[in-house]
C-alpha cells in the first residue's frame, strides 16, 4: 500500500539531497525510523533498493563527460562490493536488538564530520585531469572496504563519507572529477548492498515505491535550484539536522542533545562569519591589485 505521508517526506528530503549532493541514506533512513516508525532493518533495506534505482542516473552523465577515473573506481569497488554485501549479515544480526539503530547513529556522526571536512577542503579543487592522477591501490582498497561495510549496515556513506576520503587521498583531482568518480563507484556499491538486503534483509515493496515516487521529483527539483542556493549555508543546516538525528538514534539525553546542538550552531555561525570576512578581504585584495595594474 502506498504511503502518502512518506511520499511527501521523501520528496522534501530528496530536495535537500539535490541541493547539497548529500547521500540520501543519511537523511532518508533516519526520517523513516524517527517520523514513520519504520523498523531499522526495513528502513535500511528499502532505502538501499531505492538508491540502487536512482544512483545510475547521475553517473551516466559523468561517464559521458569523461570526469571519471575508472581505475580508481575499480579499486574502490574491489573493496566495497564484497564488504557491502557482508554488511547485510551484520545488520541482520544486530536487528534483533538496537544494533542497526546505534550503527546508523554512529554513521550519521561520521557523516557530520565528513560534511565539516568537505566544507573546509571540498572547494579546493585540484587541477589534474582524472586520467593523469596516479592511483594508490592499497589505501583506496581500504577506503572501499570500510565504506562498503558502513553502507551495508546503515545505508549511509556512499555519498557522504567516501568522497571525503577521496579528497584526502587525491587532492589533485578537480571537484567535478571527485564527484563523478564517487558517483560511479557508488553504483556497484549500492547495488551490492541492495542485493544483499533483497536476499537477507527486510525489503518492503510498498515502502520502496513510496520512496521512489517522492524522491525522484524531489532530487530533480533540488538539483535545478541548487545553483541559486547558498550551498555552504545549506550544508551547515544539514549538519545540524544530521547531528540531532544521530543523537536521537543513540538515545542521548535531551539536555545533552540541546547543549551539543547549541555548541554546533555557535561554531557554524562563527565559522560562517569568518569565511564571509575572508572572502571579502580576498575580493578587496583582488580589486586593489587590478587597479594597481
Amino acid at each position: 500500500m502506498i504511503d502518502f505521508p512518506l511520499i511527501a517526506g521523501s520528496f522534501l528530503v530528496a530536495i535537500v539531497v539535490g541541493l547539497t549532493g548529500m547521500g540520501g541514506g543519511a537523511l532518508m533512513t533516519p526520517m523513516m525510523m524517527l517520523f514513520f516508525n519504520v523498523p531499522p532493518l526495513a528502513a535500511v533495506s528499502s532505502d538501499l533498493v531505492a538508491s540502487a534505482v536512482m544512483k545510475p542516473v547521475g553517473s551516466f552523465v559523468h561517464l559521458r563527460h569523461g570526469t571519471v577515473n575508472l581505475r580508481l573506481v575499480g579499486w574502490l569497488c574491489a573493496g566495497s562490493v564484497p564488504t557491502a554485501f557482508c554488511g547485510v549479515f551484520l545488520a541482520r544480526a544486530w536487528a534483533v536488538g538496537d544494533g542497526v539503530k546505534y550503527a546508523l547513529g554512529v554513521a550519521l556522526l561520521l557523516a557530520v564530520a565528513g560534511l565539516a571536512a568537505k566544507t573546509l577542503i571540498g572547494d579546493r579543487g585540484g587541477t589534474a585531469d582524472a586520467k593523469e592522477v596516479r592511483v594508490r591501490p592499497i589505501p583506496t582498497l581500504l577506503v572501499g572496504m570500510i565504506g562498503g561495510l558502513i553502507v551495508g549496515v546503515s545505508s549511509v556513506g556512499s555519498g557522504s563519507l567516501i568522497i571525503v576520503a577521496l579528497i584526502a587521498l587525491y587532492p589533485a583531482l578537480k571537484a567535478n572529477q571527485l564527484v563523478g568518480t564517487d558517483l560511479v563507484q557508488a553504483v556497484p556499491l549500492v547495488v551490492s548492498a541492495a542485493l544483499g538486503h533483497l536476499l537477507f534483509g527486510d525489503f518492503q515493496v510498498d515502502l520502496t515505491l513510496s520512496l521512489l515516487i517522492g524522491s525522484i521529483p524531489g532530487v530533480y527539483l533540488g538539483a535545478r535550484i541548487s545553483s541559486r542556493a547558498p550551498g555552504g549555508l545549506i550544508r551547515a543546516m544539514l549538519a545540524i539536522v544530521l547531528l540531532a538525528s544521530a543523537l536521537k538514534l543513540l538515545n542521548v539525553d535531551n539536555v545533552v542533545t540541546l547543549v551539543a546542538l547549541a555548541v554546533a550552531t555557535a561554531v557554524i555561525v562563527v565559522g560562517w562569519r569568518w569565511r564571509v570576512r575572508a572572502a571579502a578581504r580576498a575580493s578587496s585584495g583582488s580589486a586593489d591589485l587590478s587597479r594597481a595594474r
